[in-house]
């Protein structure tokens, strides 16, 4: 299940062990740093290389860089050394086999300086934490042994390589700086499943980086625990590295926030080629227009600015709505990339809601216009709503009440058992689809008193100032929604609305990842076509409505749509009789019946007769196939459309319109000889 299910990760094969022991360990000398003040040491002068043991010329420490296992050396009388794998922040990683069970491969991490009391606390924190670790994306603990005066962990193999090897295997063979979106993405969502599992368990990761966590086959572990410690140590020694490290770590202390930033680091480090990454940018990312994958994917610009927002209030503060937000991120990259829609249910949103009007119908259900404008109260209320959260006491009552009328609902919510938050905000929302926007808003001023976190009340004050035609004001907050809930779709078509009139470029690039991510959102569809429309793009706006799934309930009003959008509006000098005959056969293709048909098809004919009627280039053109069962001439369409009229007229029971239609009937009919 790497990458959800949802992307083809390259298998890394499993390592030979044997093969992995390094030939001449050595600590290089611009990592050798005092590991008690951080100044430079052990480092050469001209051609004499640096001292690989010594003390610190700043503050006298000692230090020490050398492996203290040779191969052959027996720890505990079991743990047979074999040589170095590598070396890191805490320590030396050395490869052993098992003697007493099966010769199985194992690995020793000792300290890298046995002086430092801080690293000899990690040691043995990191056996006491670990021992009760369980989870598959985590690397497993089997033994802690002393030799030599010096702790060592044992824990199991795992061959393979770890991300930033994979990342400079890429650079070096391919020349690229990052690896595809959605495999760095991929592995972004592992970690973050493994964090979610210390977190649990009260402890934190603090060391973050794509050094520290291997793929081998198809699976990733986290490999170097040395800096993990309890939320509830105050006191514990803080590691963590330059470019990856939250920068409130030296005065707050590590915490789940801080964690998921070194998560948000690496998947940037890894997605994209992030220079200055440990320097100009070590607290930041670059601007957007700078770098050309978070210019093509906004969300994913968005996510990583939460992910690694300075102040610590503004990020994630949980690993698995961070996941949830990546994972929508991700079916937005995906679908973008190869043009397959990766549709999925919101765990935050119910889907959108079909509102009589906000899908090319009018009120009553007829094709009133090609696309009519969307109202704010409309398009406020097509939205979809937030969920209810199932551990209110309310929750079972309001579940109950999802078929009412706005109206029958208030009322019902009004005999509530409980005043709930969950019973305020939905009668909240309520106030706001009755135009009650005052009441709405005192409502969700006394639900901000006791949620100030709850980000659904910034949801409804939104939604209500769209509801009220306030779209200036209502855009900011959906664009602060889009940016804290960036895999959601619903920040996005509120702001997509907003901004259709404003910026109508942006409303269709919002519209367009939507719908391309999920056709479950046909307002989306809608949205673009109207668009489309109103920039005079008639065949984009067929193009989207075209493709409404034949499956969806709103695929006729879709059709409806592109025929009426096919011809109204236009000069006939525009219309083609191609045009006039695919919007005939796309009538006639919907099966319609009675007068909503005749509507549609009267419209059509009237187009087409007054393309016929321009002139003899148009009359009879005996390419021009038939219309509706008629020829494209004047005499058969006049025939036709006179049917037509009085057809309608004997469907309305309103006998002013029924005298029009008559009138009208009369007027095209064709003349004869008595």
């Amino acid at each position: 299940m790497l990458g959800a299910g949802l992307v083809e990760v390259p298998r890394v094969p499993y390592r030979d062990p044997s093969t992995a022991v390094m030939q001449n360990p050595q600590v290089a000398e611009n990592r050798r740093h005092c590991s008690n003040c951080g100044e430079q040491v052990g480092r050469g002068r001209g051609d004499r290389p640096g001292r690989t043991e010594g003390f610190c010329p700043k503050c006298g420490s000692a230090f020490s860089f050398t492996p203290k296992l040779a191969a052959g050396d027996l720890l505990g009388g079991q743990y047979e050394v074999l040589g170095c794998l590598a070396h890191g922040g805490l320590g030396w990683i050395y490869l052993a086999k098992d003697r007493n069970v099966s010769d199985r491969w194992v690995v020793l991490k000792g300290l890298l300086d046995s002086g430092d009391a801080d690293a000899m606390a990690a040691a043995a924190a990191e056996r006491a934490f670990l021992a009760e670790v369980e989870h598959p994306n985590i690397v497993k603990i089997y033994n802690f042994v002393q030799h030599a005066g010096d702790g060592y962990i044992v824990m199991e193999y795992v061959g393979g390589q770890s991300l930033k090897e994979i990342l400079l295997q890429r650079r070096r063979e391919l020349g690229q700086d990052a690896l595809p979106v959605g495999q760095a993405i991929a592995y972004a969502l592992e970690v973050l499943q493994a964090f979610g599992y210390l977190h649990a368990q009260g402890l934190v990761y603090c060391d973050f980086k794509p050094d520290n966590i291997i793929q081998s086959e198809e699976q990733l572990r986290l490999i170097d625990l040395g800096g993990v410690r309890r939320l509830d140590d105050p006191d514990g020694a803080i590691y963590g590295t330059v470019g990856y490290q939250a920068p409130e770590i030296a005065d707050a202390g590590p915490s789940i926030s801080s964690d998921l930033y070194t998560v948000g680091r690496a998947l940037a480090v890894l997605s994209f080629s992030f220079k200055g990454y440990t320097n100009t940018y070590a607290a930041s990312l670059p601007p957007r227009a700078e770098v050309p994958l978070l210019a093509r994917f906004e969300s994913l610009d968005r996510f990583l600015r939460r992910a690694t927002h300075t102040d610590p209030a503004q990020r994630f503060h949980d690993a698995a709505d961070m996941a949830d937000q990546l994972t929508g991120v991700l079916r937005e990259v995906l679908a973008a990339e190869d043009g397959y829609q990766r549709p999925a249910p919101s765990g935050l949103f119910g889907p959108e809601r079909f509102v009589s009007g906000a899908a090319g119908t009018g009120a009553d259900g007829d094709a009133d216009l090609p696309l009519p404008p969307i109202t704010p109260p409309l398009a406020a209320t097509a939205l979809p709503v937030p969920l209810v959260d199932g551990g209110d006491p309310a929750a079972g009552f309001l579940a109950g009440l999802t078929a009412l009328e706005p109206a029958e609902l208030a009322a019902a919510i009004a005999g509530a058992p409980q005043q709930t938050t969950e019973v305020r905000l939905t009668l909240a929302r309520v106030r706001i689809e009755l135009g009650s926007f005052a009441e709405a808003r005192a409502l969700l001023d006394e639900v901000e008193a006791d949620r100030p976190d709850d980000w659904r009340i910034a949801w409804y004050r939104a939604v209500s100032l769209l509801a009220e035609g306030r779209l200036a004001e209502a855009g900011p907050l959906f664009d602060r929604l889009y940016g804290l809930l960036p895999g959601e779709a619903a920040p996005k078509l509120g702001l997509a609305y907003c901004r259709e009139q404003q910026d109508p470029r942006e409303a269709a690039r919002l519209y367009e990842t939507v719908w391309r991510t999920d056709q479950g959102y046909i307002n989306a569809a809608f949205g673009l076509a109207r668009v489309h429309l109103a920039a005079g793009d008639r065949a984009s706006a067929v193009a989207v409505l075209d493709s409404v799934p034949k499956i969806s309930i709103r695929f006729v009003p879709a059709q409806v749509a592109a025929v009426s959008t096919a011809v109204r509006g236009r000069h006939p000098g525009e219309l083609t009789a191609a045009e006039l005959v695919g919007a005939g056969t796309r009538l006639d293709g919907l099966g319609l019946e009675g007068a909503r048909r005749d509507r549609l098809a009267a419209e059509v004919l009237e187009a087409a007769l007054n393309w016929v009627l321009l002139g003899p280039a148009h009359a009879g053109n005996p390419q021009g196939g038939a219309l509706l069962g008629a020829p494209l001439s004047e005499t058969p369409l006049r025939r036709r459309l006179e049917e037509t009229y009085r057809a309608l007229a004997h469907y309305t029971h309103d006998r002013e319109e029924r005298r029009l239609l008559i009138d009208s009937a009369n007027a095209v009919r064709p003349r004869t000889l008595l």
